[in-house]
């Protein structure tokens, strides 16, 4: 039996921050970075705090691919504040860590037996579309070996996420073009996870549209304020889907080489996704056959998308194509060769990361049946000549 979970509240739109001024926050604890506090992107929030002479404390210190030992930092001050309203203000880094604080509050207090404390109130404001974070029971960690690791605990989930694409409007063209493939590779997993449904179906379908339609106007004028919306709303979308319906090994192999070589987590998705595609799909299988589940589904997304589909190959064909177009597009290498890595330390550490992925949490929802040496072949072919 499926079931399908819209945790968060979403309050989206041009502006939506100032819904802020309705909530009775209490003693608020803001978690973000120090890039969010010089830009003034956490004054858009501690402007509204002032005027309703909200209590708050800022812990800026969350830095990409959050630690461990982070979200214990953090986890300390938030015992000693003891807030009512924790409210993330960022990226995926910054909403996963305090993720991983609310998770370590709540095991705290368990463990104490203290039932007078509740866990408190979550807000996720996120600045980038890419992650879903906002939406979804999922965190990512890096632990002391760099190696990153992926938790789903329902306590995870945010209260309510406020989806405002004025804090998007400054991102740069790299990270709107890295998170924007992150977004696309949530949704095509979640298409074609062995735990879609028709509603994470329909949501995944509107996101992959969104990218499609959306991305590279973000990408090119960053100030396109119709562009950034849309993708906000459908990272948003995806992060549903997934949430819900699971992602797959390309998400795996990206945590392991993402961690391995300190590739940001959108960029590994992006060049990894159309090698996915053809294993999925089986559009190499030595003996010419496809994979029916994956391929089709793979060939109606090209069909809706208006790419060529006379037929099931021709369609994974052309959602391949596709992919590699928008990627070169956007300035995403098109092989993990171009990602600058050499061949002697990718061939030095591609058994562990296979061994990595072939472990990760997302590998459970892949809708082909995989072991160590597939995803060395994935990886091996991803590489490049």
């Amino acid at each position: 039996m499926k079931t399908f979970i819209v945790a968060p509240k979403i309050v989206h739109e041009k502006g939506a921050i100032q819904c802020l001024k309705d909530i009775d926050l209490g003693k608020t604890l803001i978690v973000t970075d120090e890039f969010m506090v010089k830009f003034n992107i956490v004054k858009k929030i501690t402007d509204i705090l002032d005027k309703k002479s909200t209590e708050y404390e800022v812990f800026s210190e969350v830095e990409p691919n959050p630690t461990v030992d982070l979200v214990i930092n953090g986890l300390q001050l938030m015992l000693n504040f003891n807030p009512d309203t924790i409210v993330a203000v960022g990226g995926g880094s910054a909403i996963d860590t305090a993720k991983g604080m609310v998770l370590f509050f709540n095991n705290v207090m368990k463990k104490k037996n203290i039932s007078t404390i509740k866990d408190p109130y979550f807000i996720a404001v996120p600045t980038t579309s890419g992650t879903g974070s906002e939406v979804t029971s999922y965190s990512v960690f890096t632990n002391d070996n760099g190696l990153k690791m992926a938790f789903n605990e329902d306590i995870m989930f945010p209260n309510l996420a406020i989806l405002d694409p004025d804090f998007t409007s400054t991102v740069p063209p790299k990270v709107t073009a890295d998170t924007g493939i992150d977004t696309l590779t949530h949704a095509l997993e979640a298409f074609v996870s062995n735990m879609s449904c028709d509603y994470t179906d329909m949501l995944a379908e509107g996101a992959i549209k969104s990218v499609f339609n959306y991305l590279l106007s973000a990408y090119r004028d960053g100030a396109d304020i119709l562009a950034r919306e849309k993708l906000h709303n459908a990272s948003c979308m995806a992060g549903i889907a997934f949430t819900n319906a699971a992602l797959g090994i390309n998400h795996s192999m990206a945590h392991a080489l993402g961690g391995k070589f300190k590739i940001s987590h959108g960029r590994a998705n992006g060049v990894l996704l159309p090698y996915v595609i053809e294993y999925n799909s089986g559009i190499n299988n030595s003996d010419g056959e496809l994979e029916e589940y994956c391929a089709k589904k793979y060939a109606y997304i090209a069909k809706t998308l208006g790419l060529p589909c006379s037929s099931t190959r021709e369609g994974v064909m052309s959602l391949i194509q596709g992919v590699k177009i928008l990627n070169k597009k956007l300035d995403i290498p098109l092989s993990i060769k171009e990602l600058g890595i050499e061949e002697k330390d990718f061939n030095r550490l591609i058994s562990e990361m296979s061994e990595l992925a072939m472990k990760d949490i997302c590998t459970q929802g892949n809708p082909r049946i995989v072991d160590k040496n597939s995803i060395e072949d994935i990886f091996i072919n991803a590489y490049g000549n």
